[in-house]
């Protein structure tokens, strides 16, 4: 039975890997599909990792994906931090607001996007209602830039932020805040010196569960962001299926995974200590 999981996943993730690592070494050539393998006669092709490193147009793209993941990241854990403490000292609402988090997960990923779209856009509710208020004559520009961008990312991953924060402040024990409270402390002194630091572990966690797949994200910067929005999910995509360079896509994906690898690991080593 020990061998189960293992074949599982060297069939799922292990092949897959160590076949996107073999087309980041191989040639671009005609054909289905469109490369040529090293064993094809011509031998292994470092310049697809090279170009990665001399192209600004990759190094940018691979950098912009770190920066507007880390602004992701660290935005759900500004909300995340108060939601889960809040609901984990709801009460008997505890079910209710949990289940308010999990609600997005019951729809369509892209029903949610267009929803943003509908609000963001020039005719949409947003500007509808600015108008109608008199606080704007034009309809301002929201949709299709860095803030909204940022805002349908916020609102896909926020509950995977928020769960960890929740599960950790549910083992909090309140009687600790009190008794500092107790002794002179202000809830904010209580806050920081007693709760925060037992949490620290679940919110770096947090943040890196956020973090890891915002980097690689392809549909939000597509259907909200700015057409110069250059990320790694756009550059993979034109690679891939416009210009069929796979080769370089693959080599894209194995950079990324690169960048990857050690938040992967710390978050692990995050979750077994939490």
């Amino acid at each position: 039975m020990r061998l189960i999981p293992g074949f599982w996943l060297a069939l799922l993730v292990a092949a897959p890997l160590a076949l996107v690592g073999l087309m980041a070494l191989s040639w671009q050539a005609e054909g289905v599909p469109p490369y040529a393998p090293p064993w094809a006669g011509a031998g292994i092709n470092p310049d697809n990792l090279r170009l990665l490193a001399e192209d600004p147009y990759y190094r940018d793209a691979l950098l912009q994906s770190l920066a507007v993941a880390g602004a992701t990241a660290a935005l759900c854990l500004l909300l995340a931090v108060p939601m889960g403490i809040a609901i984990a000292r709801a009460g008997r609402w505890r079910e209710v607001l949990l289940a308010t988090v999990l609600l997005p997960f019951w729809t369509g990923f892209l029903i949610r996007i267009g929803a943003w779209i509908g609000l963001l856009r020039d005719e949409g509710w947003i500007n509808s209602l600015l108008r109608a208020l008199g606080w704007t004559d034009q309809p301002l520009p929201l949709l299709y830039t860095d803030g909204a961008m940022l805002l349908g990312m916020v609102h896909a991953y926020l509950p995977f932020a928020v769960l960890p924060v929740f599960a950790a402040a549910t083992r909090l024990d309140p009687l600790l805040e009190q008794a500092a409270e107790d002794l002179g402390a202000t809830p904010r002194r209580a806050f920081l010196s007693i709760t925060l630091p037992q949490l620290l572990p679940s919110l770096a966690a947090a943040f890196l569960l956020v973090f890891i797949p915002a980097a690689g994200e392809y549909v939000i910067p597509e259907l909200l962001g700015p057409p110069d929005a250059t990320l790694v999910g756009r550059v993979l995509f034109q690679e891939f299926f416009q210009s069929r360079d796979w080769p370089v896509a693959s080599a894209l994906a194995v950079a990324l995974l690169a960048l990857l690898i050690g938040p992967i690991i710390l978050f692990q080593r995050l979750g077994r200590a939490a």
